[in-house]
């Protein structure tokens, strides 16, 4: 059972619990032509640079509540960026109220609390089909932290940052900590989804598949867009310039992509 700040158990030294959270995000596109393609990249390249990535990463880092200490950046030839983020603990004793529950966290406001031995990294890696149009985007970001706030409050945050075709997350909290009298804590929270921490309106936008395994502490939750336009998977121009032959075509490719990822497996043999 989740306890309010008064009944918290009262831990031997400091909370060695890690917590984990990896947030993947697909943005899926159609480009038909290597000057397309190459366009795209060159957008993605533009939208997800190493010093944009580090403005979301320090965002996440302040809602966390962490201090920075170190921050690493790299643009990547021909495309692609990463950023690690090292950041610092303090006590939690600002935290608001109801910041502990699970429920969604906020869009970057104040500093709610400072963590230890904590890092934030986010890597991207854009490529395409060899033939088929179809160009990826993936980012993926991991968030750890040491001590009592999950960085699971910075999910809402990351949702907003991009935008996302697909989403997988997978959380664990890892090791243990001992209250005074010794006795192990493996968890020091109560959840039975990532789900919780999504806001309502942002799930009624996807189909959502849990795989969690509750005696271990490892949760995971993919999300795939309910509504498809065809407009919004274009690079540079609308379905009214295509037949209905050939929207039809591009829909199937776009398609079985975007399944094949959500389900983490190929479904047919191209």
């Amino acid at each position: 059972m989740m306890l309010t700040r008064e009944e918290r158990i009262q831990l031997h030294g400091f909370n060695n619990l890690t917590k984990s959270l990896s947030f993947n995000m697909y943005d899926i596109c159609y480009t038909k032509t290597k000057a397309e393609r190459e366009a795209y990249i060159e957008y993605i390249d533009e939208q997800y640079n190493a010093e944009r990535l580090t403005k979301i990463l320090t965002d996440v880092t302040s809602i966390i509540g962490a201090h920075v200490l170190n921050i690493a950046k790299q643009d990547y030839e021909p495309q692609g960026a990463s950023v690690t983020i090292l950041v610092s603990e303090g006590p939690v004793n600002n935290a608001p109220q109801g910041f502990f529950k699970e429920t969604p966290g906020p869009l970057p406001e104040t500093v709610l609390a400072h963590l230890d031995k904590s890092h934030i990294t986010v890597h991207t890696y854009p490529e395409y089909h060899p033939y088929e149009g179809i160009s990826t985007f993936r980012a993926d970001i991991d968030v750890s932290t040491c001590g009592e706030i999950s960085p699971l409050k910075a999910l809402n945050y990351l949702i907003h940052s991009f935008d996302t075709d697909i989403m997988t997350m997978d959380y664990r909290v890892r090791g243990f900590t001992r209250d005074i009298n010794g006795h192990k804590l493996f968890i020091d929270h109560d959840i039975n989804s990532i789900q919780n921490y999504i806001p309502e309106e942002v799930k009624e936008l996807y189909d959502m598949i849990d795989v969690n395994i509750y005696q271990e502490n490892i949760f995971h939750t993919k999300c795939k867009l309910k509504k498809f336009d065809l407009n919004n998977y274009l690079f540079g121009y609308k379905k009214d310039k295509l037949s209905k032959e050939e929207q039809g075509e591009i829909t199937k490719h776009l398609k079985l992509e975007m399944d094949e990822v959500y389900y983490g497996k190929n479904i047919i043999n191209r």
